[in-house]
């Protein structure tokens, strides 16, 4: 999932820099406004298991790699805009430290893995978790599809930016300047390496780290608080009938 530099033109990744921004400020001040105190050492917690399970990577034909994130169950836990500043300071730290996706292309890499991932992968779970209890069965069910196919987007779309560069990018000849594999290699390279193995690998993480913290501190998950909210708001509610 990591892009390095090189395989993305100033079109595409001047655009996604300056898609991030807003998301960055956006996230950062939601973070501050809406996490409680209790959950905010999490956040650490969250990036450096990001950072962590992302640096077991394997490189993808078409110049690209595949990996789990975890960003799916950081966006479950937190919430979205929390995951999406979590998975990106874990990015600038491998981009910069490690050389691991490169500077042209951290916009590309936070755009895809920051936000794709977390807010795909939480729409999914809450689709198909609804109001069932916190500890169900369902929800660990919910938590793994969303890992899965959060995951699966993402490298999708990668491969969508990569293979988009020989039409973008390219010589009066038409001799591409950066990627020079189309959409027909870049695609089906991200996708299938993603769907056959890594985001099964996401799903199982998200599924088990879910089912532990829901049973043991689910207090900390983004749904417990927005659920306890309803319920006190219901019984003020009644009480004031």
């Amino acid at each position: 999932m990591h892009i390095p530099d090189g395989y993305l033109g100033p079109i595409t990744f001047i655009l996604l820099y300056i898609v991030m921004i807003p998301i960055w400020l956006y996230a950062g001040y939601w973070v501050q406004k809406s996490l409680r105190s209790r959950q905010v050492p999490y956040l650490a917690l969250a990036a450096a298991f990001s950072f962590v399970i992302m640096m077991f990577n394997v490189p993808v034909p078409g110049g690209s790699s595949g990996h789990a994130v975890g960003s799916a169950l950081v966006a479950i836990i937190l919430g979205p805009w929390a995951a999406v500043v979590t998975t990106s300071v874990a990015l600038l730290i491998q981009c910069l430290l490690f050389g691991d996706g490169g500077v042209t292309a951290f916009g590309a890499n936070c755009f895809n893995m920051g936000v794709v991932i977390p807010f795909v992968g939480y729409y999914a779970y809450k689709l198909i978790s609804g109001n069932s209890p916190i500890t169900s069965n369902l929800r660990i069910a919910a938590a793994a599809i969303a890992g899965y196919v959060g995951l699966s987007v993402a490298a999708g779309v990668a491969g969508f930016e990569m293979g988009m560069q020989p039409i973008l990018e390219h010589t009066a000849e038409g001799v591409p300047l950066y990627m020079p594999y189309g959409l027909n290699v870049t695609i089906p390279a991200m996708l299938i390496e993603h769907m056959v193995f890594f985001s099964f690998v996401e799903a199982i993480v998200t599924a088990l780290a879910f089912a532990y913290i829901a049973r043991n501190s689910p207090e900390i998950i983004f749904d417990y608080k927005q659920e306890n909210e309803k319920k006190t708001d219901a019984g003020k509610g009644a009480a004031t009938a």
